[in-house]
C-alpha cells in the first residue's frame, strides 16, 4: 500500500499536515515521512537563482558562456546566448535530458525561441552558479534557502536521517522500487522533503523572503506563453487567462487569482504543489505511487478551495 502526505496553506501559514497509508510495506507513513519530490525539485533551484540575483551575486540575464560552457556544445555559437533567464523559463533551447540526443548536449532550437521542458537547462544553470560563485549547489540552497526557511528536512543527497523515513516509491501494480537517492546534487530531480517543510518554502515565497519586489514579480510573470497549448476552444469555460513558465514555475493567470505550480513524476511518484501568492493559499500533495496522479483531484475537492485552478486542472486531466 502506498501513501499520501499533504500541507494546506492559508492566508500565508501552513494549516494542516497530515499522511495517509504506508511509506513501506507495514511501516506507516507519518508527516516526517520523506519523499523523492522528483520535478519539484525545480522551483527551490530556481529560488537559489533568484536570490543570488537579488544579492546581485549574478545576473538573470547575463550570457553564461563567460562563465561556463559545457564541452559538448563549445563549438556550438548559440551557446552565448544562454541566461539563467532562459535556462528557467525553459527556453534553453536543449531537449529535457542528453539521452535523448544520443548522449551528448546539444540545442534543439536557438535559446529563446521556444518552450522546451529541460532539466538539461537546470542542469547547466547549477553548473553555471557553481563556477560564478565558487561553491556547491547544495551549500547555496542550504544557505540561501532550506537555513533561513527553517527547512530541517530538505537535501539533494543522501543523509543519515535519510533512514528509516522514506517513502519507497511504487509501481502501479503496488510492488516497491527501489528509491532514487543521488550521491550528487541534481537542481532538476530527487530532492527529499517532506509537505510540510515545501509549504515552509512557498510560505518564504508568499512572503518574499530572500528577494526583492522586482525579483518576486518575475517569478510570477509568465516569461513563456503557452497559453494556445494548454487552452484550446474545447476548453475555454474553465482555462486561465494566460498560462505558461514563469522562473521555475508554471504560471496560471485567471481574472481574480494567479497561481504557481509545479508537478514532479519519477518512477512510482508524483508530486504536486501550488500556491497563490496574493491570497497566500496553497496545497502540497505527495505520493510514493505510479497512481499518485489519480488522487490528487479528489483530495483538492475536499479541501474546496481554488475552485478555478482545480477546475482547469480536472480538464487538463481528461
Amino acid at each position: 500500500m502506498a501513501s499520501v502526505s499533504i500541507a494546506r496553506i492559508e492566508a500565508g501559514q501552513v494549516l494542516l499536515t497530515a499522511a495517509y497509508g504506508n511509506q513501506a510495506t507495514d511501516v506507516p507513513a507519518t508527516p516526517a515521512t520523506l519523499y523523492n519530490i522528483a520535478s519539484m525539485a525545480k522551483p527551490v533551484s530556481a529560488e537559489v537563482a533568484l536570490r543570488l540575483a537579488a544579492a546581485h551575486r549574478l545576473s538573470l540575464d547575463e550570457p553564461m558562456a563567460s562563465t561556463w560552457t559545457d564541452p559538448d556544445i563549445a563549438n556550438d555559437g548559440r551557446r552565448t546566448l544562454l541566461t539563467p533567464r532562459l535556462a528557467l523559463s525553459h527556453r534553453s533551447g536543449f531537449p529535457n535530458w542528453r539521452y535523448e540526443t544520443d548522449g551528448k548536449l546539444r540545442f534543439l532550437r536557438r535559446p529563446g525561441t521556444g518552450f522546451g521542458y529541460s532539466g538539461e537547462g537546470f542542469e547547466y544553470l547549477a553548473r553555471f552558479i557553481e563556477k560564478k560563485t565558487g561553491e556547491s549547489f547544495e551549500a547555496l540552497a542550504q544557505s540561501l534557502v532550506f537555513d533561513p526557511t527553517a527547512m530541517h528536512d530538505a537535501a539533494y543527497t543522501r543523509r543519515r536521517w535519510f533512514d528509516g523515513r522514506i517513502a519507497l516509491p511504487t509501481g502501479k501494480d503496488g510492488a516497491e522500487l527501489e528509491p532514487q537517492i543521488a550521491d550528487k546534487p541534481i537542481a532538476s530531480d530527487d530532492l527529499y522533503t517532506t509537505p510540510a517543510d515545501y509549504a515552509k518554502f512557498i510560505v518564504s515565497l508568499i512572503r518574499h523572503e530572500g528577494v526583492d519586489e522586482a525579483i518576486a514579480n518575475e517569478r510570477k510573470r509568465i516569461h513563456t506563453d503557452r497559453t494556445a497549448e494548454l487552452c484550446p476552444p474545447a476548453r475555454k469555460a474553465v482555462c486561465p487567462e494566460a498560462a505558461g513558465f514563469g522562473l521555475g514555475w508554471e504560471v496560471f493567470r485567471f481574472d481574480d487569482a494567479t497561481y504557481l505550480m509545479h508537478t514532479g513524476m519519477d518512477n512510482g511518484v508524483f508530486t504536486l504543489g501550488y500556491f497563490d501568492p496574493e491570497s497566500g493559499s496553497g496545497t502540497v500533495i505527495f505520493t510514493n505511487s505510479a497512481n499518485g496522479p489519480q488522487v490528487v483531484l479528489p483530495i483538492l475537492d475536499v479541501i474546496g478551495r481554488d475552485e478555478k485552478l482545480v477546475a482547469f486542472l480536472r480538464e487538463i486531466a481528461k
